[in-house]
């Protein structure tokens, strides 16, 4: 009877951000705003440090790879919410909903290993200037880069294997815009607590340990910067800074909201707002702040339009 039950389940409905019809074509064209927004904002981002030289130093070399998962996530799921306000039936298919599921727990956690890698290169350009470019050569950040891609790999790969192994035998109705985590273990008619295990387990090393990193990052710099003689070069320091900082804040400050927290604890309508501020609020926030926060970027920027009004 469970193996029927199992492979009864071929497609999951969602119910999306709201059930009313008159509001469907205004939410499609609000989130094509904002989901054109995040590629532009994002791109040209990649586009300014690909073309400048001056860009080319570690931090924008992470950079590059934050703007780069921003646009994947994002890319997992507003074009099918897209779909979803202009179509009568909002159906998933299983296989669609793990590939959704894998893919944005991927590149997600992905981000989350970035970010506090990004931490540990603002420590070391602060704690050690004169010897900064052979502590992060190239090789470094390379082999940073890539384990914060095979971390997202390894995590994402077991916690879709734990949840999709679950029976889905009540019903494959989703009170959300997307598959995740929280929405899928509520339909669940099996015992779910050995995957809410793996799950925390996991936020473990995804969530916590990047942020407790990150923490310990700036506790370090505070203590450096305050250290430093000259008020100009505290100013200067804590303005490296700065812009990362906001932008671990917002990320973090949503994810850990949504994730570190017990089950029965999870509201349908709470966990849409959080979800979707984090999948299409924020990637619209980190480029402004490191573009409007960050002389260098403004410099490249205005490089790229002198030269394009010039031809």
């Amino acid at each position: 009877m469970e193996s029927s039950n199992l492979t009864s389940v071929t497609e999951f409905i969602l119910l999306g951000l709201s059930s009313r019809p008159e509001l469907q074509v205004y939410l499609f064209f609000f989130f094509l705003m904002v989901y054109l927004m995040i590629l532009l904002a994002n791109l040209l981002i990649v586009l300014l440090i690909l073309v400048d030289s001056c860009l080319h130093t570690p931090m924008y070399f992470f950079l590059t790879h934050l703007s780069i998962l921003e646009v994947s996530y994002t890319s997992c799921v507003i074009p099918q919410m897209l779909g979803h306000f202009l179509a009568e039936r909002k159906s998933i298919s299983f296989s669609r909903c793990a590939l959704q599921f894998y893919t944005f727990l991927f590149f997600g956690i992905a981000e989350c290993y970035i970010l506090s890698v990004m931490a540990y290169d603002r420590y070391v350009a602060i704690r050690d200037p004169l010897r900064y470019s052979i502590i992060m050569n190239w090789r470094v950040c390379g082999g940073l880069a890539a384990g914060c891609w095979l971390g997202g790999f390894i995590a994402s790969t077991v916690d879709t294997a734990a949840t999709f192994q679950l029976l889905f035998c009540r019903e494959n109705v989703i009170n959300h815009f997307m598959c995740e985590m929280p929405a899928l273990l509520h339909l669940s008619c099996t015992d779910t607590s050995h995957v809410e295990m793996v799950m925390n387990i996991l936020c473990i090393f995804t969530l916590l340990s990047p942020v407790t990193f990150i923490t310990f990052s700036y506790i370090h710099i505070i203590y450096v910067v305050l250290h430093i003689q000259s008020a100009q070069g505290r100013r200067k320091a804590f303005s490296t800074c700065s812009s990362h900082l906001l932008v671990v804040m917002i990320f973090y400050g949503t994810v850990l909201s949504l994730y570190i927290r017990p089950q029965s604890l999870s509201s349908p309508k709470y966990d849409k707002i959080i979800s979707i501020f984090y999948v299409a609020f924020t990637p619209i926030f980190n480029p402004l702040i490191y573009s409007l926060r960050n002389n260098e970027v403004k410099m490249a920027l205005r490089k790229v339009l002198g030269k394009s009004r010039n031809t």
